[in-house]
């Protein structure tokens, strides 16, 4: 299924010879350039009743009409699947996801996922792209997850995930001690030989930064504050790994895991116990899509970290560097 979005409007003067995609992002600025042009090539934008290619020209004062067609997400089903919500308005909300639940449906996982939930909750998300998803986070991964409830908000979070001001830390625990923060910097891509798995890469891949600085130095281990300046998939995992410190239980990239010496059975057991990847998305900053505020959320990391947590530090006396 599909609704049919109808607009119309004047060409102003001062647009003249401009190209017909940018005058329509200028015009209705809550569609995104792509979805523009996406209704311009299908025929669905009239100039003064013609149909025009998104770079032909125009020359001021035409009649615009636009009968677009807005995709739903009637693939994907709703599901009355609970919500742990930290903040919802018109234009967004912000979930904070648990570890364990997938984001978006896939080979295998058709439903039980975020965007099932999210159509249950607001069955308005249906026409809003991915029902309002601009960005994920891995099934294994906790924290906070921000989702555009219309075109114009998820027009905005888009453009400020891709001018990289949205603001996201995560609380990791790494196998190894390090004595500062630093910078990683390296392409990420699929890894030339395993498919499921991304690589830092010499050749290609996409451009990736990684920030991390110091919270708590343990006897064998390290919590770690990173932010992501890009958003790749599996970034701080891969990037943490390329320096060799692997985040702890992670089933992919983790290794061999990492016991300190003199380590009672209690904190042994918690760490083989603890089968997915030590990451938590801890803040999420942005700047709201309609009233251009900055707002800020943040979280604490769940139930089985915390207590990983509380065992080290109960035994490796914990040298804490972030107040």
């Amino acid at each position: 299924m599909s609704d049919t979005v109808q607009l119309s409007a004047i060409v102003p003067a001062d647009c003249a010879g401009q190209r017909l995609d940018q005058v329509l992002a200028q015009l209705f600025p809550d569609f995104s350039r792509s979805r523009l042009q996406a209704w311009i090539k299908a025929g669905e934008v009239e100039v003064d009743g013609r149909t025009l290619r998104p770079r032909d020209k125009v020359y001021g004062g035409e009649t615009v009409v636009v009968a677009g067609e807005l995709e739903t997400n009637d693939a994907v089903k709703a599901q009355p699947l609970a919500l742990d919500l930290v903040y919802e308005d018109e234009a967004i909300l912000v979930l904070h996801k648990p570890a364990g639940l997938i984001v978006h449906p896939g080979a295998g996982n058709p439903d039980g996922t975020v965007q099932n939930a999210l159509l249950h909750h607001a069955p308005e998300l249906a026409v809003v792209p991915r029902a309002g998803i601009v960005h994920r986070l891995d099934k294994d991964t906790s924290g906070l997850m921000v989702v555009a409830k219309t075109l114009a908000a998820h027009k905005s979070l888009v453009e400020q995930l891709s001018a990289r001001t949205v603001r996201r830390d995560y609380l990791a625990l790494i196998n190894g001690t390090l004595t500062a923060g630093g910078r990683v910097e390296g392409a990420i891509g699929r890894h030339p030989r395993d498919r499921k798995r991304m690589a830092v890469l010499s050749h290609g891949g996409r451009p990736a930064i990684t920030h991390y600085r110091l919270v708590e130095r343990f006897r064998a281990h390290t919590l770690v504050r990173a932010s992501l300046e890009t958003g790749r998939t599996h970034q701080i995992r891969v990037h943490m790994a390329y320096i060799g410190h692997s985040l702890v239980g992670d089933p992919v990239y983790g290794g061999r895991l990492l016991l300190p010496k003199g380590a009672s059975e209690l904190l042994r057991e918690t760490l083989r116990g603890f089968r997915r990847q030590a990451l938590h998305a801890t803040r999420l900053g942005l700047v709201h899509p309609e009233t251009g505020e900055p707002m800020e959320w943040e979280v604490q990391p769940p139930r089985d970290l915390q207590d990983l947590l509380a065992v080290m530090r109960s035994e490796c006396p914990a040298d804490t560097v972030e107040p």
